[in-house]
């Protein structure tokens, strides 16, 4: 019976970059050795006992879950990459990685913050082939891991500023190392439209990072629907349309047409260039290909990818200086690389992450500075030999030679200022206090709410208070001079004439007023509200006199006809009566025609003159009523007013004066006189 072979020691997590500041060189080398030894020891396994040991050790994957991550984090930071240990331990980390991904590899090493970090790290030409194998065993594991970062970023997209456009960025860049590495991914991301749109609107943000990487993403994915052994010419051509719609919108908006995602992916990516060679190289001869091209070429920035010529300055050396046993010189003086040089090697790493700074410089220098073909020679593998056997990962190390330095006298620092506070030269200061009155945190950490309310110690004194109240006056008020005019300021005195704003204003609406009563008074259907009177021509010249349109003219004489109080006022601010009475009308009796005389009229129509009866009847006379005949017809409204009025003093006059007529006539006797 053969034993179960000896299981190995775990491995612990690679430390983050700020542990690793805090180790000593000693303990660190001696951290490497032991991952070194113990990766080396998994890979020395046969593949039995592999499975046995290695794919059942959950360290494993935490280890170079943790190790990738922290290298793609400090990728830029080439502190270790030049250290043996440092190179051993990747090129470990990445046959150990091969693998666990060969056969049921744990769900950890799956997830593509995982995978696009090892894109990263060990760039395109190595594990491109590995992520070729892992889309062929466990792709419906994978494009269910990518479906969740894909629905979230499109959410974020989407979001705008309501979202966190900081993660979004973070994410994008992550994503990108995988975009690059694997055009299974790129497919995957480009199937439907809802990704490429939510890319388009994000990019109307005015935010220059993540506009940045925008671009790289939108040109990944769409070189990725290029590559692979069957590449999607289809899926291309549909989302290059999506991409003209896009521009096409934009144009037609409010903003520049160079503002658009379009236009700066046309300009700064070689996209058309690369999309057309590989449509050739396919033996595609689709014409909606080609004419959505051209159409994509007339979005390019006017501008376009020209730069200034390179200004390289040469410090010219005279061999004056002095000799130091620890310098070296090289072939070629110091040279300082321009600025916008420095921002082709950024674009190119933008594309390109696993390339150092001085890798890109030679490629840059082999190419005359053109971005474009230094892309598409990389993309497609043509870089020529010496630059294909050159170390990818070598960075642009400048040290700076200061020649006779010791000759040179340096100019006298000045004196800084120095600051002061309230606490400067307190009993902390001369370390005087009383070490018993030192304390962390609070003095009595026992004491609770009820004890502080409890303790009366440190309360006020209740007699001040009430004396403090006692010497209050409330009665003692002081004016408030908050609004006084010479307090104020600049103010205005409105009531004196020609300084009050609305006087204008109002001189406008009474001559409105006056014009549109006016009118009204003269033609009272000139407000109608019809169709045939806004035609008319009285309409056509009141709308001339006072510049007001139809709509408003009907609402005046609406609020006029609704408002009896308003036709008052205006009756008596626009009346013509100027206290002169033109006619003189007769106040001498007259008979009235055909016997109409009432009441309350001077004319009878039956007798002349002053005879007939005196009474206040239906005879006729002099009589003077107030209105109305007591002998009309009942119900008429005069005529009860009549009889109401005759019936008012019946009681305090008519009766009781014939009472006492009656009692003098039978005093003197009854006889009259």
């Amino acid at each position: 019976m053969t034993s179960l072979p000896a299981p190995l020691p775990p491995m612990a997590h690679f430390p983050r970059a700020v542990w690793r500041s805090h180790m000593l060189p000693e303990e660190w080398a001696t951290c490497l050795d032991a991952w070194i030894f113990l990766t080396e020891a998994h890979l020395s396994l046969s593949t039995l006992d592999f499975v046995q040991i290695s794919k059942k050790d959950h360290s494993l994957p935490l280890f170079l879950t943790s190790y990738v991550a922290e290298i793609a984090l400090s990728h830029d930071d080439n502190s270790y990459t030049n250290a043996p240990r440092i190179k051993a331990l990747r090129k470990n980390s990445f046959l150990l990685s091969c693998r666990l991904l060969e056969a049921e590899p744990p769900e950890s090493l799956l997830d593509w913050e995982f995978l696009s970090d090892l894109s990263k790290v060990y760039g395109r030409k190595h594990a491109s082939k590995l992520l070729s194998m892992i889309w062929e065993k466990y792709s419906s594991h994978l494009e269910m891991n990518l479906a969740g970062i894909k629905v979230s970023l499109i959410k974020d997209l989407e979001a705008g500023l309501k979202g966190d456009l900081k993660t979004v960025e973070i994410r994008l860049k992550r994503l990108n190392h995988l975009l690059h590495t694997s055009h299974e991914a790129a497919s995957f991301f480009m199937a439907g439209s809802d990704f490429l749109d939510s890319l388009i609107s994000c990019y109307k943000l005015m935010n220059p990072p993540l506009r940045k990487v925008i671009v790289s993403t939108t040109y990944l994915c769409v070189i990725g629907l290029t590559e692979g052994q069957k590449p999607k010419f289809s899926s291309l051509v549909d989302q290059l349309y999506s991409l003209k719609a896009a521009a096409e919108l934009h144009k037609a908006g409010p903003t520049s047409v160079n503002d658009s995602l379009v236009a700066e992916l046309v300009t700064v990516t070689p996209v058309i260039k690369q999309v057309q060679q590989r449509i050739e190289a396919g033996g595609s001869t689709s014409n909606r290909a080609k004419l959505v091209l051209k159409e994509l070429e007339g979005f390019r920035k006017a501008e376009g990818n020209d730069r200034p010529a390179r200004l390289i300055r040469r410090k010219v050396i005279k061999g004056k200086g002095v000799v130091r046993s620890d310098e070296v010189y090289d072939e070629e003086p110091h040279s300082t690389v321009h600025i916008h040089r420095v921002s082709l090697v950024s674009q190119i790493q933008d594309l390109f992450p696993d390339l150092g700074s001085e890798f890109v410089i030679k490629l840059l220098d082999e190419y005359d500075d053109k971005a474009e073909e230094v892309i598409s020679h990389l993309l497609e593998g043509s870089l020529p030999s010496h630059l294909v056997n050159s170390d990818r990962s070598e960075s642009l190390d400048l040290p700076g030679r200061d020649y006779g330095s010791d000759l040179v006298p340096w100019s006298t620092p000045s004196e800084l200022p120095t600051r002061h506070n309230v606490f400067d030269d307190d009993e902390f200061d001369q370390s005087t206090f009383d070490t018993a009155r030192l304390h962390f945190g609070r003095r009595n950490p026992d004491q609770t709410a009820d004890d502080v309310l409890r303790d009366r110690s440190t309360a006020p004194n209740k007699a001040a208070i009430l004396a403090a109240l006692a010497a209050f006056d409330s009665d003692d008020d002081e004016r408030d001079d908050t609004y006084d005019v010479e307090d104020v300021g600049g103010t205005v005195d409105s009531a004196a004439p020609g300084n009050n704003p609305e006087e204008a204003n109002t001189d406008i609406r009474d001559a409105n007023d006056e014009t549109l009563f006016r009118a009204y008074k003269a033609t009272p259907n000139i407000l109608d509200r019809d169709a045939a009177t806004r035609r008319g021509k009285p309409r056509a010249s009141l709308k001339e006199a006072t510049g007001m349109t139809d709509e408003a003219i009907e609402g005046w004489g609406l609020m006029l006809l609704r408002d009896p109080r308003q036709m008052k006022r205006l009756e008596a601010k626009f009346s013509t009566f100027s206290g002169a009475q033109a006619e003189l009308m007769p106040t001498s009796w007259r008979a009235s025609p055909a016997g109409s005389g009432t009441e309350d009229s001077d004319v009878d129509g039956n007798n002349r003159g002053r005879g007939g009866f005196r009474g206040r009847g239906v005879h006729g006379g002099r009589g003077r009523g107030r209105g109305g005949n007591v002998a009309g017809s009942t119900g008429d409204k005069d005529t009860e007013a009549a009889r109401h009025r005759k019936e008012a003093n019946k009681g305090s006059r008519a009766n009781h004066n014939r009472r006492d007529q009656r009692a003098k006539k039978m005093a003197r006797g009854g006889f009259p006189g």
